[in-house]
């Protein structure tokens, strides 16, 4: 990379990308927080409200006994089910184990026997109370319940013919004229599967539901899973696939989702694990709102959504749903072909352009590099390595495009001494230098804008990428995130630009950047103009606040970047290009007749004119 004037341009228009993305993500930082003040008033008002009175605990005790009175009444002919002790049954395959409730015949933790979270236990979903899959069903005349607060007291489990495991959790009436009303929860597990089949299964289904309408309720809450709960937010959106078409929402950017619409799926997807509610035919309509907790809270995001299932009005009937509780895998979730590898974030929103290079060009390369690398960190290195091989034409140009500036130096200085402080003049002769030198001033910026978009796809690769999580590499604990090597506590303006920690890798890629930039400007003309002058240190310190935060395999692939370019840089000046070579060519160059591009002549009738202009105000002065 050279820095002559166009490559401090790229750099400026990099800059620029890199301002607009974390303005971007400083937004939805903002949106984050605004949303937990919101929640947190709401909380903080309820409490006032109820908070403590006198003989507190008689009343809550008076209320405990009131509930339970009106669950027996409302629960008609299932009363029986209003109340007992929950049981818990246990489920599992190779890559999760599923904990069931008789309390609704629903799940009530999902653990995930290949991933650990922050305190080294197995990753958790759907663990809390908040989590609920519950419907409103008809118990008697003019009475409804939840199945979330029944008990379905019969249990049955089998092994099927394809080595998968079924549980079925039945809700019997109690009532003889009901005789035979009966709702079944039966959940399949399949051998390396993360998807849970749900089938509900009703006899009475057309006095159980008005008209066949299930009106669904899937509360989920998601649990920090990471060690930077803030960046994980960031990261965490709630996804769908509306009348066939997938679209996303950031969780600090809204609060709320309505489905007009027939909707396939709806999920939460974290940074790196993904929750979702399928629908084999489809959710007819619903709605899903979301808060986002106090950090303190350890919890990314709770959603509630409500969900219509139409069912055939008869008197039995069956739905038969999936649940997903697992990795936000790209591979995996392409393989149940329902859209839900969208939501993996290879690029989205105003860097979707690098979706394409990163699904088709990164991926599948990272993918081999890792088989023949074995570690993380060796394949980064080696995915490193082919990108720099793919640009090396470029770059070589690049390089040639240099050593022509260098060549012209003398002239150039003379030119200087001829027009002093005329810039416009000295612009209009060094275009002309240029092209009777047979040398193309924007070669050496085109590597630089190239690695823009490079940049910005393995920024999106490696932030989504779930192999780096935990993959410990040199003195990095997960290549997922930062590495801490220096940590300090919050001390105001520092902790402000950096945050409470200075990453080795972010130092070792702002180091081998200044390098670059002390050995690119000994190979550069003279820069009258300060800012380009000083602008390819100031850009190295400038990384410096942004690669602090950011993922060690990001910092690592730019530090490795560099160490290859200070190589080529100083292999292909000293042993490549031919610098007398260069001279005569240039000579030849200027024997031969120069045809004018109209981009050139343009340029050229532009700065005549304003010349012309200047000429004319000077004139008028005296």
């Amino acid at each position: 990379m050279k820095f002559d004037r166009n490559t401090i341009l790229g750099l400026v228009i990099l800059g620029a990308l890199f301002f607009g993305y974390f303005y971007y993500t400083n937004q939805e930082q903002m949106a984050l927080n605004k949303a937990r003040a919101r929640e947190q008033f709401v909380k903080d008002s309820i409490a006032r409200v109820n908070g403590p009175k006198k003989d507190t605990l008689a009343i809550r005790r008076d209320s405990l006994t009131s509930d339970s009175a009106t669950r027996a009444i409302n629960a008609g002919t299932f009363q029986q089910s209003a109340g007992g002790t929950e049981q818990l049954v246990t489920l599992e395959n190779d890559l999760i184990r599923v904990t069931f409730t008789t309390k609704g015949g629903q799940p009530k933790m999902v653990e995930l026997k290949k991933y650990k979270g922050p305190d080294s236990s197995l990753v958790k979903l759907a663990g809390s109370n908040f989590n609920k899959l519950s419907y409103t069903i008809n118990t008697a005349a003019n009475r409804s319940a939840q199945t979330g607060d029944l008990f379905f007291s019969k249990i049955d489990s089998v092994t099927n013919a394809d080595k998968s495991k079924t549980i079925s959790f039945t809700l019997q009436s109690s009532d003889s004229a009901s005789a035979g009303t009966a709702i079944t929860h039966s959940y399949t597990i399949k051998p390396d599967d993360y998807m849970i089949g749900l089938d509900v299964k009703m006899n009475g289904a057309d006095k159980l539901l008005t008209q066949g309408i299930m009106n669904l309720n899937w509360q989920y809450a998601a649990a920090q899973q990471e060690s930077d709960v803030s960046f994980e937010k960031q990261n965490t959106q709630i996804g769908y696939v509306e009348d066939g078409e997938f679209d996303y929402h950031t969780i600090g950017r809204r609060s709320s989702k309505t489905f007009d619409k027939n909707v396939k799926w709806v999920g939460v997807r974290q940074r790196f694990f993904f929750s979702l509610i399928v629908a084999k035919d489809n959710f007819a309509s619903g709605k899903m709102d979301w808060t986002v907790p106090a950090d303190s809270m350890k919890t990314i995001v709770e959603s509630t959504t409500n969900l219509r299932v139409q069912f055939p009005v008869a008197s039995s009937a069956t739905q038969s749903f999936s649940l997903y509780y697992g990795p936000s895998d790209y591979h995996l979730l392409r393989k149940y072909d329902l859209q839900l590898d969208k939501l993996v974030n290879l690029g989205q929103g105003m860097y979707a352009f690098v979706r394409p290079l990163n699904r088709f060009v990164i991926l599948p390369i990272f993918d081999f590099m890792k088989s023949i690398g074995g570690s993380y960190g060796i394949a980064i290195l080696l995915l490193t390595l082919f990108i720099r091989l793919l640009i090396s034409p470029l770059t070589y140009s690049s390089y040639l495009s240099g050593a022509k500036m260098k060549a012209l130096r003398p002239e150039i200085a003379t030119l200087k001494a001829k027009f002093g402080e005329d810039q416009q003049a000295m612009s209009m002769e060094q275009m002309k230098l240029f092209r009777e030198a047979g040398v193309n001033p924007l070669g050496g910026c085109i590597p630089a804008l190239l690695q823009i978009p490079i940049f910005f796809a393995l920024y999106s690769f490696f932030n989504s990428q779930i192999g780096l999580r935990g993959a410990s590499f040199l003195w990095a604990n997960d290549l997922s995130a930062f590495d801490e090597v220096i940590k300090w506590g919050d001390v105001p303006v520092l902790s402000f630009l950096l945050g409470h920690h200075l990453s080795m890798f972010t130092i070792t890629a702002v180091i081998t950047s200044f390098l670059i930039s002390l050995y690119s400007m000994s190979m550069t003309p003279d820069q009258n103009n300060p800012m380009l002058k000083y602008m390819p240190y100031i850009f190295p310190v400038f990384m410096l606040f942004i690669f602090n935060r950011l993922p060690s395999a990001l910092t690592w692939y730019y530090t490795v970047s560099n160490l290859i370019t200070l190589a080529l840089q100083f292999v292909i000046q000293n042993y490549i290009i031919d610098h007398d070579k260069i001279l005569v060519q240039i000579a030849e160059n200027r024997k031969k007749p120069k045809a004018k591009s109209k981009w050139a002549e343009r340029m050229e009738q532009m700065q005549e004119q304003q010349k012309r202009m200047k000429d004319a105000q000077q004139k008028n002065k005296k």
